[in-house]
């Protein structure tokens, strides 16, 4: 066989085994069109940015970079935030992911805007009740040379750490960062000191009234859950922290005492 031919045969061979080829114009459309407009609940707080912030194909990014994006233009997305992403686009062996719109985009005005319908409950026209992200920014995901099997489902793996696509709830998010202590006391419906409002307002909900103190100096804030006569139990805060818990009886006439546990319906 003419030498010439093995090595022209060898070269092709190579080029097309090699991780190295370049994506498809096919392929790039399909991830193009899998990935725009994807919701997704930030995980880590996301810097604002006019330049594209670097991510590997493991999820992880230069902290120099990122904190320095976030010292000069503040966060895009924060824990728990809802984040969209509006527009991708291939470069070389990158993919560049517009979230919210870019560093000049953020909350929309239809974000905000609420509807009263026939039973008077509001319903808020954005997609989720999870928050959305006060700004935007872009990412430059490295996804290195495996391109043949390169999809959205691969896409979204690797930008895991950075953004959770399950549409779990910015609440579920929350809960997992909490020491074990608040995680149980929250479950269990109950408070305990070091606690802070949001914290409070997971077990607890809103309270019934609250009520603010300045003594010596020090302002604090007590959180009343329950109306007399029946159980109250005080939640006081200093700044955003629970500082004390207390849980009293008020009878009828204005007597306090000490807590009742629940009674039966008969």
């Amino acid at each position: 066989m003419n030498p010439s031919l093995i090595k022209a045969i060898f070269v092709t061979f190579a080029f097309t085994n090699s991780s190295d080829a370049k994506i498809g114009t096919e392929q790039r459309a399909y991830i193009v069109r899998q990935m725009t407009a994807e919701y997704g609940t930030a995980r880590v707080i996301i810097p604002r940015s006019k330049k594209a912030l670097g991510v590997s194909a493991s999820g992880r990014y230069d902290e120099t970079e990122w904190n320095t994006a976030m010292g000069e233009f503040g966060p895009a997305a924060r824990l728990g935030d809802l984040v969209q992403i509006t527009k991708v686009k291939f470069k070389k062996k990158r993919l560049i992911l517009v979230l919210n719109y870019g560093i000049k985009g953020g909350r929309k005005w239809w974000h905000r805007i609420q509807i009263s319908g026939a039973t008077h409950q509001r319903t808020s026209l954005g997609t989720s009740q999870r928050a959305h992200a006060p700004g935007g920014t872009k990412i430059a995901l490295n996804f290195g040379n495996n391109t043949s099997t390169l999809d959205a489902s691969k896409i979204k793996q690797m930008l895991t750490p950075l953004i959770d696509f399950t549409q779990r709830s910015a609440t579920e998010l929350y809960m997992e960062k909490l020491p074990e202590e608040f995680k149980e006391a929250i479950v269990s419906k109950r408070v305990i000191e070091g606690m802070n409002r949001k914290m409070v307002l997971l077990a607890m909900g809103r309270p019934d009234r609250k009520v603010r103190d300045f003594e010596n100096g020090t302002e604090t804030e007590d959180w009343i859950y329950g109306t007399p006569p029946g159980n109250l139990t005080f939640i006081t805060f200093k700044d955003e922290t629970v500082i004390k818990v207390r849980d009293t009886y008020a009878a009828p006439g204005g007597t306090v005492g000490i807590a009742q546990p629940p009674q039966d319906k008969q």
